[in-house]
């Protein structure tokens, strides 16, 4: 588990702010590019931006050989070898003990997985994505955990959610996904959309299935289900405000009524309409902490 106080002191939206010249640098692709340049950079920004969410920052030759990629120079796999190959072949540790190395492969695996035109709406799919992402990183990729589990929250004080038992992982997820395939989207304005896919969003996140990674894997997962119903998805949620997706998934799993705090998807919301109606609302870390006093805007 991350070390809280890797949280503590940081700013509004980003973790790391010393990691926005890699936005800057991918953003020239979607400007200037060819389609295809611009879609392999979104997916790239996306990539490295949910980094953020396990406090992780990326390399500086992760960004060259992004710019490899987005170019055609190289594909996704021999960007992959590369990486593989960097990290092999050094011989002081400080980027590994830095993070550096798990987010560099697992950036290259999720613009991989979002590059791919395929999906499967199953617990069976959700399972493999974290299989892909974290193979040779975790010794647990794709494997649910076998045991309970707590999490200190810097939004929540130090306090933890209360996830899914380890025992009952296989029948909730089994259940959540059953509801949600035979649930009709016909009809539904936009807010009723985000409304009910920020709810079923948060309830598979609480079920943690995995040791690590779960946020990644979901937030991956979400994408490309939402990509299923023709939504055009943009990059600048996840880009810079994937701190703030991880923060609102934990608001929205968690009770406290003796001070009068009700769990709520109302800030999952607001994350999700900026992504996919792009409206304009403010994503501050700092508003969905249990003890901001405000009233946040809502949908």
């Amino acid at each position: 588990m991350r070390d809280l106080r890797r949280w503590v002191s940081y700013g509004e939206n980003e973790p790391m702010a010393e990691g926005k010249k890699w936005q800057f640098d991918l953003n020239e692709y979607v400007r200037q590019g060819e389609p295809e340049q611009a879609e392999k950079s979104e997916a790239w920004q996306i990539a490295i931006g949910l980094q953020q969410v396990d406090g992780l920052s990326t390399s500086e030759y992760l960004l060259d050989t992004a710019k490899e990629h987005i170019e055609g120079k190289i594909s996704i796999k021999e960007a992959q070898k590369q990486i593989y190959a960097y990290y092999e072949e050094r011989s002081d540790r400080k980027e590994m003990e830095d993070g550096t190395e798990e987010a560099d492969i697992v950036s290259a695996r999720i613009t991989e997985l979002l590059g791919e035109k395929t999906f499967q709406f199953s617990p069976a799919e959700y399972q493999n994505i974290h299989r892909r992402m974290f193979e040779r990183v975790f010794p647990h990729a794709g494997q649910f955990r076998t045991y309970n589990i707590t999490k200190r929250e810097w939004v929540l004080n130090g306090e933890t959610v209360i996830y899914a038992s380890w025992e009952s992982i296989r029948d909730t997820l089994d259940y959540d996904f059953r509801v949600e395939k035979q649930f009709s989207y016909e009809g539904l304005s936009m807010g009723e959309y985000i409304r009910h896919l920020a709810k079923f969003t948060s309830d598979i996140w609480q079920i943690h299935p995995f040791c690590e990674g779960n946020t990644r894997t979901t937030a991956v997962f979400v994408i490309k289900y939402m990509k299923t119903f023709g939504m055009d998805i943009g990059n600048d949620a996840f880009k810079s405000n994937s701190w703030y997706f991880r923060n609102a998934l934990v608001r929205a799993n968690y009770n406290d009524f003796r001070r009068g705090i009700h769990a709520t998807t109302r800030y999952l919301e607001m994350f999700f309409s900026n992504l996919l109606s792009g409206t304009g609302y403010e994503l501050k870390n700092r508003t969905i902490h249990v003890d901001f006093k405000e009233n946040p805007p809502y949908l």
